[in-house]
C-alpha cells in the first residue's frame, strides 16, 4: 500500500499536468474578445492551480518514496540512489547544485527578466510594480504567461512549460550532483569504483548551456530585443527542446551511477536505520 500511495502521487500529478496543458490548447484557435476574456482569465487561473497543486503531490510522492527507501534492505536501484544521497554531504550538493541551476535556468530561459538597457513601460506595460496573465494563446505548454515587473528593468516572465522544465530538471540536476559526490567519495578512497563512475553524472550538470550557445552563436538572443522585451517564441522553443531531450540522460545517469555502487558492494549504499 505504501508503494502504490507515493507512486499514485507522482502519476497523479504529472498526469493532472498534461491533462491540463492539452485542456488549455483547445483555446489556441480562440478568438479573443471583451466578452470572451473572463472565462480566460479563469482558465488561466486553475491551470496554475493546478500546476502548483501537482508540483506538491508529485514533490511527497517523491518524498515519501525517499523515507521508504532508505528504510528498505532490498538492492533495487531507487533504494541503492536514496540511500546514496543519505548523508548530510550529498543533501547539501543536492540542495545547492539544484538552486544554482535553478537560478541559471531562470536566467538563460528568460523566467527571469534584466533588461538594464530597456524600460518595460517603453513596451505598453504599466508602470511597475504590475502583474498581469496573459490567457491566450500559443502552443500547448506556452500559455497561459504571467509577467511581473517589480522595476522597469526586473521582473519575470512564467511560461507553464518553462517552469515544469526549471523544477524537473533542477530537480535532477541536483540528483545527478548528489549521487555523483558519493561515487567520487569512493572512488577518491580506493573503492572498486573507476574515474567514469566518479565524473558520469558531472558531464550533465548543464543541459542548458547547449541552448544558450545555440541561441548566442546564432544571434536570436540580440535580436530578440529589437522586436520585444521577451524572449521571441521561437527562441524560447529551441531552448525548450534542448532542455526537453536532455532530460532523458539525466534520468539515465543516476541509474548508470547507482549499478556501479551496487556491483561496487558499497556501505554507502547500505539503508540507514
Amino acid at each position: 500500500m505504501l508503494g502504490r500511495s507515493y507512486l499514485a502521487l507522482i502519476l497523479v500529478g504529472f498526469l493532472a499536468i498534461a491533462v491540463s496543458f492539452l485542456a488549455y490548447a483547445k483555446n489556441d484557435n480562440t478568438i479573443v474578445t471583451p466578452a470572451a476574456m473572463p472565462a480566460l482569465q479563469r482558465l488561466a487561473i486553475a491551470t496554475y492551480v493546478v500546476l502548483f497543486a501537482s508540483f506538491a503531490a508529485i514533490g511527497w510522492g517523491f518524498y515519501k518514496m525517499y523515507k521508504a527507501k532508505i528504510t528498505t534492505s532490498d538492492s533495487s536501484i531507487s533504494s541503492i540512489i536514496a540511500n546514496a544521497i543519505h548523508n548530510d554531504r550529498s543533501k547539501k550538493i543536492f540542495i545547492i547544485s539544484a538552486i544554482g541551476y535553478g537560478l541559471f535556468f531562470a536566467f538563460t530561459s528568460g523566467i527571469i527578466i534584466y533588461k538594464p538597457d530597456i524600460n518595460a513601460t517603453d513596451y505598453g506595460f504599466p508602470k511597475p510594480p504590475h502583474i498581469e496573465l496573459s490567457p491566450c494563446c500559443d502552443l500547448p505548454g506556452y500559455m497561459p504567461m504571467i509577467f511581473a515587473f517589480f522595476t522597469e528593468h526586473i521582473g519575470l516572465q512564467i511560461i507553464p512549460l518553462n517552469l515544469l522544465l526549471l523544477v524537473t530538471v533542477s530537480f535532477l540536476v541536483g540528483l545527478n550532483f548528489a549521487v555523483s559526490s558519493t561515487v567520487f567519495s569512493i572512488a577518491k578512497s580506493g573503492g572498486k569504483l573507476g574515474a567514469f563512475g566518479a565524473v558520469t553524472g558531472l558531464f550533465v550538470g548543464c543541459p542548458t548551456c547547449a541552448g544558450t550557445i545555440f541561441t548566442m552563436l546564432f544571434g536570436f538572443g540580440a535580436g530578440a530585443t529589437t522586436f520585444t522585451l521577451f524572449l521571441t517564441s521561437f527562441e524560447a522553443q529551441i531552448q525548450t527542446i534542448f532542455i526537453a531531450v536532455s532530460i532523458p540522460v539525466l534520468l539515465v545517469t543516476p541509474l548508470i551511477m547507482a549499478r556501479k555502487l551496487r556491483s561496487s558492494g558499497s556501505c554507502a549504499v547500505e539503508p540507514k536505520q
